[in-house]
């Protein structure tokens, strides 16, 4: 062979080689490789999880189906608790009051009868045992019109106010005033209410509802109304959120058990078991506190399977599996 052949043969070969090479890049040389890949990413993605049977049993991952509820629907108000004190200054006011004016009334009564009698009554002790009663009156007047226009007519003409007025003084009831947002009014008084201290987000405490706030808050122009809670957790002043049973339709939903829930970077979310030891990470908006658990309205059914024990060890994996950087 000379050495012109030689030279071609050479050449043929090494063009050969680097074609082969750049259609072959590093990391591909294995067939399926991309398939395997891009299967693996779609197991691990954002939001999922998958656990073999070892990493299953220690999470103790247990799972439930959300039962299928339907609740009224409510208006939210907020607003404050109440200091007793000037309610009870105003009730011992009146209650002094009538007691001078009874005192006073025996009295004219029993000046009118010896003035008849033309004994040792005079007509100017007459007048002035007249005008005593008359003062005693007004004053009295004067100190129902302020606990009417200050608490309201239902809150001021209960039978058992001096009794309720004892139990707020000793902090064994408390009460409320709660305001609607502008705009939203109920236009009667509500049958049902619930109430809650912030920032708590449980389900609340029932309420009686004395009746519409005896004046507008010029904070809030809002509908309001004065709630009584029979319990001693309440202190004056606190900020509370109320909720007022509402006309209208019931809302269809679930519930989900309150170990179900869990939230991160200001959202909500459950996990989802979409196949074996595969769970799917799905946000969702907490309607309502329930007793046991939340009412959810949307984004999820009855037939779902929601993780409600090991929540928190998902959610540990997948931050793990994504270098905690996903959230």
């Amino acid at each position: 062979m000379n050495k012109t052949l030689l030279g071609i043969f050479l050449g043929a070969a090494l063009g050969a080689s680097v074609a082969w090479v750049l259609s072959h890049p590093r990391g591909h040389d294995k067939p399926g490789a991309e398939e395997k890949k891009g299967e693996h990413k779609e197991e691990a993605g954002a939001g999922k999880v998958k656990l073999d049977k070892e990493q299953l049993a220690s999470a103790g991952i247990q799972t439930a189906h959300p039962v299928a509820a339907r609740v009224q629907p409510e208006l939210k108000g907020y607003g404050r608790v109440l200091d007793p004190a000037p309610l009870a200054a105003l009730w011992n006011e009146q209650e002094q009051a009538q007691a001078a004016l009874e005192a006073s009334a025996r009295e004219f009564e029993r000046t009118k009868t010896l003035f008849a009698a033309d004994q040792n009554a005079s007509a100017r002790s007459l007048e002035q045992a007249a005008a005593a009663r008359r003062r005693d009156q007004l004053l009295l007047d004067s100190a129902k019109s302020r606990l009417l226009t200050g608490w309201g007519r239902q809150l001021s003409s209960r039978p058992d106010l001096a009794a309720l007025i004892q139990t707020l003084s000793s902090q064994e009831t408390a009460l409320l005033r709660l305001d609607l947002p502008p705009g939203e009014p109920l236009g009667v008084t509500p049958a049902h209410a619930r109430v809650q201290s912030l920032p708590s987000q449980g389900a609340g405490i029932d309420a009686e509802i004395l009746g519409p706030a005896p004046a507008a808050d010029p904070l809030n122009p809002g509908q309001g109304f004065l709630l009584l809670v029979r319990t001693g957790t309440f202190p004056a002043g606190t900020a509370v959120a109320g909720f007022f049973t509402a006309p209208g339709e019931p809302a269809s939903g679930v519930t989900v058990p309150r170990s179900a829930i869990l939230r991160h970077d200001g959202e909500a979310f459950v996990y989802l078991q979409t196949g074996e030891g595969v769970f799917e990470r799905k946000e969702i908006e907490l309607t309502r506190a329930l007793g046991e658990g939340w009412f959810v309205a949307k984004g999820l059914k009855p037939e779902d399977t929601v993780v409600v024990t090991g929540a928190q060890q998902l959610l540990s994996e997948e931050l793990k599996g994504h270098g905690g950087g996903e959230e």
